[in-house]
């Protein structure tokens, strides 16, 4: 029988080193018996910068060389190496020791442990196609796959991959009742908050994944009332 996974984990990425995010996932893999999905996400500049108080950098390529880390991690092949753009195990730049040597992790995990990326950008569909098992699009219309599967195809032709095996698994929210419009009350503060503030004016990915979706006044009015304060 197929294992249903009971848990996910969205770590967003500039939050935590790899290798930390490696220990937490494979921690939670055992504890559930091996029903865990790894899910990252890059997050978006205001935040990184903002609150993490680190540079947004190169998002995609920051995917990459975290996939690889934290799958090298799990397999457990060899001593964790990895010379890329934003990591260096072991580190050797400005201020190193330089007594940093390559380790192993205790802890046997599942080399095939699954890891997803949160992505609704092109750029960021792409990556998920060609290096993780699965992609998270915070909203999704059925109606609307165009908005995401060429560019998922163009990863897969990128990595050489099959797409079989590959998840599609967007966030839907749920709100139970008989009231309809009692139940778009929660969800609307949620929406509003991604769409309107996630990100200022220039550069909010959610804003303008919701216009490719068909609302771009629908969006672009949000966004106005929520930078205004209202």
């Amino acid at each position: 029988t197929e294992r249903i996974h009971v848990g996910t984990a969205i770590m967003q990425m500039p939050a935590r080193t790899p290798t930390c995010a490696a220990m937490t996932a494979m921690t939670l893999d055992k504890l559930s018996g091996g029903r865990f999905l790894l899910g990252i996400g890059p997050s978006g500049p205001r935040v990184v910068e903002g609150w993490y108080g680190v540079p947004y950098g190169k998002p995609m390529t920051r995917t990459r060389e975290y996939v690889d880390i934290i799958r090298k991690i799990a397999a457990r092949d060899a001593p964790l190496e990895h010379a890329g753009h934003h990591y260096q195990v072991p580190y050797r730049g400005p201020g190193a020791s330089g007594l940093g040597q390559p380790m192993k992790s205790i802890l046997h995990a599942d080399p095939q442990l699954r890891i997803y990326t949160a992505a609704v950008t092109p750029a960021g569909l792409r990556t998920a196609a060609e290096v993780a098992d699965g992609v998270f699009p915070i909203w999704m219309d059925p109606e609307r796959y165009d908005l995401l599967g060429p560019h998922l195809a163009e990863g897969f032709a990128r990595g050489g991959r099959d797409p079989g095996g590959f998840d599609v698994a967007p966030f839907v929210p749920v709100s139970l009742g008989d009231d309809l419009e009692a139940c778009r009350a929660p969800v609307r503060p949620h929406l509003a908050l991604y769409i309107g503030g996630m990100g200022p004016r220039e550069k909010n990915f959610y804003c303008e994944y919701a216009q490719r979706m068909g609302y771009e006044a629908e969006a672009r009015r949000v966004q106005d009332l929520y930078l205004a304060g209202r």
